[in-house]
């Protein structure tokens, strides 16, 4: 009986690859969105913060921002499964209960977002209280996910991990390796947050007082968060030397930083074009590092490529064609 290979890539790996960085890059943005915005809304010094015009817009869009976040979430995650299937599978089931708990905690993030899009603009506590709950949902998922796919980079950790018990309830243990990235992506939500906050609020001077506070206030801790997580690296500093990867990682704080100016101008597009780009060279970064920490227990390169171009072209059109709508439909948004 031959049973069905599996052990095969659709399409070739530097196509994969390049659209799981910028599919993910797209999640991220929404997913900034959504968990800077809330922190923001909660601790932003906003005056009559619930009276506020955009905080009020943004209480509207979180439910929408949430579901883009997710539909934009799962290509990056399918690329990923798609090319690293074992490491990601293992892990998964060694925190498996902590991974199975996010169903249910989107589900009540989700509706929490809804009740507090609905709710009346006097029950200031109740959607306190709600984004509050938002709030530990979304960080328990980030947190979850940085704990599970830097265990899946740890295959002999893994291993030695899963000898001492398999209740699915172990989190990756090495938080060296993870603790400051998560720190880091908590606080570029907070940047991207502070960015979208002083566009829909561009036109009200305390609106844009607050954005501008937490755009620089966040990039200024996301940078020092992402300095400690890099000494932790040390080990493959020459390795991502040699890769070119801390070049490639200093042109993106370079245009994190210079991204402030035009925004302080209110350019806009010329400072979202530019923290766009620099989370580009992030993620980019993120995954030459699973590259190199992979290198000794598995090499991507070897898998044989078997390409079926008729199901890759029928995903490009549909995505270009989302992209397209999400694109138009946000450039109606912001133009009202």
């Amino acid at each position: 009986m031959n049973l069905p290979d599996y052990n095969f890539l659709s399409a070739p790996l530097p196509l994969i690859t390049l659209l799981h960085i910028f599919t993910f890059s797209l999640h991220l943005i929404a997913m900034n969105f959504m968990l800077g915005g809330v922190i923001i809304v909660l601790w932003g010094g906003f005056n009559n913060r619930w009276e506020d015009l955009t905080v009020q817009k943004f209480v509207k869009l979180f439910p929408t921002a949430m579901a883009a976040t997710i539909s934009l979430g799962i290509p990056p995650f399918l690329f990923l499964q798609l090319v690293y299937s074992k490491q990601v599978y293992a892990a998964a089931i060694m925190s498996g209960w902590f991974w199975l708990m996010i169903i249910p905690v989107l589900v009540v993030t989700y509706y929490c977002f809804y009740s507090v899009s609905f709710s009346q603009k006097t029950n200031k506590q109740y959607r306190r209280l709600l984004l509050w709950v938002v709030l530990l949902g979304l960080l328990y998922v980030s947190f979850i996910y940085s704990s599970i796919f830097s265990m899946a980079e740890r295959p002999a950790f893994m291993k030695s991990l899963y000898t001492l018990h398999q209740s699915g309830v172990m989190l990756n243990t090495n938080f060296g390796d993870y603790l400051f990235r998560w720190g880091h992506m908590v606080f570029g939500a907070i940047t991207i947050g502070g960015f979208f906050i002083g566009l829909v609020g561009r036109d009200n001077a305390q609106a844009f007082s607050v954005g501008k506070t937490f755009f620089l206030g966040g990039m200024i801790v996301t940078a020092l968060l992402g300095t400690l997580y890099l000494f932790t690296l040390n080990e493959y500093w020459a390795v991502l030397m040699r890769r070119g990867t801390l070049y490639f990682l200093s042109l993106g704080i370079i245009l994190s930083f210079s991204s402030l100016h035009f925004f302080f101008r209110k350019k806009f597009m010329i400072s979202g074009t530019m923290v766009f780009a620099s989370l580009i060279t992030m993620v980019t970064t993120r995954h030459s590092l699973r590259l190199v920490r992979l290198a000794e227990d598995f090499d991507p390169s070897l898998i044989k490529i078997d390409p079926q171009w008729s199901i890759v072209f029928f995903f490009l059109f549909f995505f270009v064609l989302a992209i397209a709508l999400i694109g138009y439909m946000l450039r109606l948004y912001f133009n009202d």
